[in-house]
């Protein structure tokens, strides 16, 4: 802990003009980073990152298929978002759904042998590049960095929990 961080000092405080600047170098630099991702994957493969949000947990799933309810927390999403989403994709025929035999009221998605084709052909090119716009803009050790970073920031997020109370401004 250092000084340069003085809401860690007991308690709350507003973020310092230093830490201001770095949250807002972060948040638009993730952004431009989203961007770029979301741009090359479409022209390169007319996916989404929705979609292959999507179609990864899809492929990674035991018989390629999972229930709503747990495709919507694995990738993060409410549940009507991933609704609409999932229409949209079926239309297009990248995946299928069907009720679920052990869960009443309980949808289960399933990946289509077209939807299969088209997260294996974009993902190289995606792969390349996420190579390109992350990777190598950073060290071995900046990565790494990276990593703990997201893990640390992941994990206070968890801690706080989806309760959504609004911390007091003091």
């Amino acid at each position: 802990m250092t000084e340069a961080t003085p809401g860690r000092r007991g308690g709350r405080q507003l973020p310092t003009a230093d830490e201001l600047r770095i949250w807002r170098d972060f948040i638009e630099t993730t952004a431009a980073l989203s961007s770029r991702l979301e741009s090359r994957l479409q022209s390169d493969s007319s996916l989404s990152t929705g979609d292959y949000a999507v179609l990864l947990a899809l492929s990674e799933a035991e018989g390629q298929a999972m229930r709503s309810s747990e495709l919507a927390a694995h990738i993060g999403w409410e549940r009507s978002r991933l609704s609409h989403h999932l229409g949209r994709m079926e239309r297009r025929g990248l995946l299928r759904r069907r009720e679920c035999a052990t869960v009443p009221r309980g949808a289960e998605v399933l990946l289509t042998t077209a939807g299969a084709e088209a997260f294996k052909g974009a993902t190289f090119p995606h792969l390349r590049t996420i190579r390109e716009l992350f990777v190598d803009a950073l060290t071995p050790d900046q990565v790494v960095a990276a990593g703990e970073i997201a893990a640390a920031l992941r994990a206070h997020l968890d801690v706080l929990g989806s309760s959504q109370a609004i911390p007091d401004s003091e």
